[in-house]
């Protein structure tokens, strides 16, 4: 046998076909692997089963931290695979060719023929950098002190950040799908106290905002509506220069230093060998990652939550995620997180319908934003801060450094500041949504960073990755990108150079330009606020994290003890649905191994759920004595606390005409929606005119065809028994109302129209024969009573009482 070829794999007595079927799909997986290999994709099933079994855990989390773990790193764990098998991306690697060769050399990168040369195995080798140095520690950055600032001499990070920025050009790498549009922001009153920023320092100032909406994982061409972490970047054009509050719509992320993102979005993305799943972190890299790194848990609840499929991107809240500095005039300095809380609400879909979204418009988000804006339904949000202070910060359970945690409203209550209204839609896509470059390093003189080793990473490496995807050194000169103030300075040249500059001097100091541009000095100009390092003894250049990074649980357990019965469901199917798309065994167990850290019920009914024998041990914790937290519930974190001002400007109904129906109620539907900003669509069989019962002639802009009923956020069911007798024979009708039903979305039901509930099997009580307020059936000679109470169910948006697992309908 030759180093390189496989050894022939055993024939079973009895070849089963339920093993053979299993083991030949890439987006599901049984409950268990058995130890029947029928053929050789089974053996592979097998074998990757017991290769993750081996790690049940990341072994070196609790060595992690503290200095003496910064100063002398650990070896990386290590497993021992049963046969090289599981570690091929591809069960046809042996039918080679003259150009393919044969399987990559074990343990070797090689430079042989023909493409062997470039083939790559790392099995039993040290990790290094490109050009071969051992890397000691890939899990942190290189700091002055375990909270000190990153240092730029960290190679290490500057190559993995560098080398990860030029993966995808000119596409972005992360946020590639996204949706803009233009608006201002507006102070409420001087917040001269605690920063002189431009925005902040008069009541009713107004500066003009850029802001592009985006989802993380997937491709330019991906769907609006995947599970997925949503991008909310503000570029403020300050007069005293571009502000950008870069942040996402969920207020953690899965890693604490810069050092992991490379690899957490290489574990996201589609898989490498067969570039599979396409926006979407159901399967086996995304949760065999995370899985090993459990201060992933606090965000992997956000992200299973309802927050990762947002109604709308106006009904969406957004965060600059990381701690920062508001600096004022006299130089005094304090800590502060960014909010964004939308008027209208914060509204989320459900699982069911956003799949089914993502086949009928894949352009929903986006759509949405620009009718929304077209319509005068402009988007509208409140800038709220929460402000603290070191010594605060000190006395924290946590550390605000660690971009995993959250500073509980509770503990320091939000501070409005101002609102943001977007009401410009852009006059081109690409000029303007997709040329614009955002950076966390752009901020103003009274914005200023902390020492957050996540955003230290992000500082350098959105800059990097802007000079490829948009040319050259001067994207800052394409007309979405520049400051509405003058620029002066001394840099020329290079690709794409738009300004002409007057005279020979390109230097400072200079006496033949008269010593211009100058200095501006600290009266003017940014100056970095001078924090103090504490602890000097402690002071050394150190790969590590302080101690309460540790606690990996504690803020997750906060996040899903503050949501809703409803939401908490929704979480748990989020995990069911995800985990049953893992192909590998082992690894769902140790998720479920994790969350037992943070809610034992909720482990063991995915643990049955997902066909386990038995609910995996607790990961063990990363630290041996947890601080107390100071909340354990926080009402903020549910979004159905947070319903907006009523309004229902925007929101889409379906109106469903037939021939023959009562155009009164009708009429008088539509009317009453118009005159809330809502848009009510007569919904017919055919586009076109409808004549009514009494000869009026309605017009249907949509038809039953052409517009799922999950498209809308509510439906309104005819009066009329010649039309209602039409609809009952439509299943396109009965199909509209199984969604709009199932997705727990308000539903007037005027006159015969009961006909269809029938029809449907619709209920109109509740699993435990309550009222469900939310579906409104009334009389022909009720619509009046019937459309306010339509209207105020709308206000709530969704009745979750009428949800059930499975669904009735």
């Amino acid at each position: 046998m030759t180093k390189n070829s496989r050894p022939a794999a055993k024939a079973p007595a009895k070849p089963s076909a339920a093993v053979k079927s299993a083991a030949r799909n890439t987006d599901s997986g049984p409950a268990t692997v058995g130890s029947a290999m029928a053929d050789l994709p089974a053996r592979k099933m097998l074998e990757v089963e017991q290769l993750a079994a081996q790690m049940p855990v990341n072994p070196n989390k609790a060595v992690e931290h503290g200095l003496q773990a910064g100063l002398q790193p650990s070896t990386g764990a290590t497993a021992e695979p049963p046969s090289r098998v599981p570690l091929g991306s591809t069960l046809s690697e042996d039918n080679g060719s003259e150009k393919t060769g044969s399987i990559a050399p074990e343990g070797l990168n090689a430079t042989i023929e023909p493409l062997d040369r470039v083939r790559v195995d790392a099995s039993g080798q040290v990790l290094t950098t490109n050009l071969g140095v051992a890397v000691a520690d890939n899990q942190n950055s290189l700091k002055y002190g375990l909270r000190g600032p990153a240092l730029l001499e960290d190679f290490v990070l500057r190559e993995k950040i560098t080398h990860f920025d030029h993966e995808r050009i000119p596409e972005r790498i992360v946020h590639a799908r996204g949706s803009a549009a233009h608006g201002f922001f507006e102070c409420y009153a001087p917040f001269t106290r605690y920063t002189r920023a431009a925005p902040f320092r008069e009541k009713g100032k107004v500066t003009p905002v850029f802001v592009r909406f985006s989802t993380v994982a997937g491709e330019r061409g991906s769907k609006d509506t995947a599970r997925d972490v949503r991008g909310f970047a503000v570029k403020f054009y300050t007069d005293e220069g571009n502000w950008d509050l870069v942040g996402n719509n969920i207020p953690v992320f899965f890693i604490q230093d810069a050092m992991k993102f490379p690899d957490l979005v290489h574990a996201v993305k589609p898989e490498p060998h067969h570039q599979m799943p396409q926006a979407a972190s159901a399967h086996d890299t995304f949760w065999d990652f995370v899985s090993l790194m459990p201060e992933s848990t606090h965000m992997l609840m956000w992200v299973m939550s309802d927050r990762a499929i947002p109604r709308s991107f106006a009904t969406m809240q957004g965060f600059g995620v990381h701690t920062f500095r508001l600096v004022n005039e006299q130089g005094e300095s304090v800590f502060c997180k960014f909010h964004w809380t939308p008027t209208a609400g914060t509204h989320s879909l459900v699982w069911d319908e956003a799949v089914k979204i993502s086949g009928a418009d894949p352009d929903y988000h986006r759509r949405d934003l620009w009718e929304r804006i077209e319509a005068g339904a402009y988007p509208e949000y409140e800038l709220g801060v929460q402000i603290f202070t070191e010594e605060q910060a000190d006395a924290f359970s946590f550390d605000i450094l660690d971009a995993t945690k959250i500073v509980p409203e509770e503990l320091v209550p939000i501070t409005p500041v101002g609102r943001m209204v977007l009401n410009r839609n852009p006059d081109n896509f690409f000029a303007e949504t997709e040329q614009v470059a955002f950076c966390t390093a752009n901020v103003v003189p009274g914005i200023d960073f902390s020492n957050d080793p996540l955003l230290a990473g992000r500082i350098h490496s959105y800059v990097d990755t802007q000079l490829t995807r948009l040319g050259g050194p001067n994207f800052h000169e394409i007309p979405i990108n520049a400051p509405i103030r003058q620029v002066h300075n001394n840099q020329r040249d290079g690709l794409h150079r738009q300004a002409i500059h007057r005279g020979r001097v390109a230097y400072e100091p200079n006496s033949l330009a008269g010593g211009c541009p100058f200095q501006a000095g600290a009266a003017q100009g940014f100056v970095t606020f001078p924090a103090r390092l504490r602890a000097q003894e402690e002071q050394v250049k150190v790969r590590g994290k302080p101690e309460k990074f540790a606690d990996h649980y504690t803020q997750a357990r906060l996040f899903l003890d503050s949501q809703s019965p409803a939401e908490q469901s929704h979480i748990e199917q989020a995990f069911r649905f995800e985990l049953s798309k893992v192909t590998v065994p082992a690894i769902r167990a140790r998720v479920v191994s994790m969350l037992r850290n943070v809610n034992e019920d909720l482990a063991t009914r995915l643990a049955q759920d997902l066909g386990m024998a038995a609910v995996p041990d607790a990961m063990p914790l990363a630290i041996d004595v947890v601080a107390a937290p100071e909340v354990t519930v926080s009402n903020a974190l549910s979004l159905l606390a947070r319903p907006g001002d009523g309004s229902l400007k925007g929101r889409k109904v379906a109106v469903i005409v037939a021939p023959g129906i009562e155009a009164d109620s009708v009429l008088q539907v539509q009317e009453a929606l118009e005159a809330e900003g809502a848009v009510a669509r007569l919904m017919g069989p055919r586009i076109g005119p409808v004549a009514a019962a009494d000869g009026t002639v309605l017009d249907a802009d949509v038809s039953l065809e052409n517009e799922p009923g999950f498209l809308f956020d509510a439906l309104v069911l005819p009066d009329g028994i010649a039309g209602v007798n039409l609809l009952v024979e439509n299943g396109r009708v009965l199909e509209h109302l199984k969604d709009q039903h199932r997705h727990c979305k308000p539903i007037l039901v005027l006159g015969e129209s009961t006909k269809l509930l029938t029809a449907g099997n619709v209920n109109a009580t509740l699993a435990d024969g309550g009222e469900d307020e939310a579906l409104v059936v009334v009389g022909s000679d009720e619509a009046t009573d019937g459309i306010a109470r339509f209207l105020a169910a709308m206000r709530r948006h969704r009745n979750f009482s009428r949800e059930t697992d499975p669904p009735r309908v």
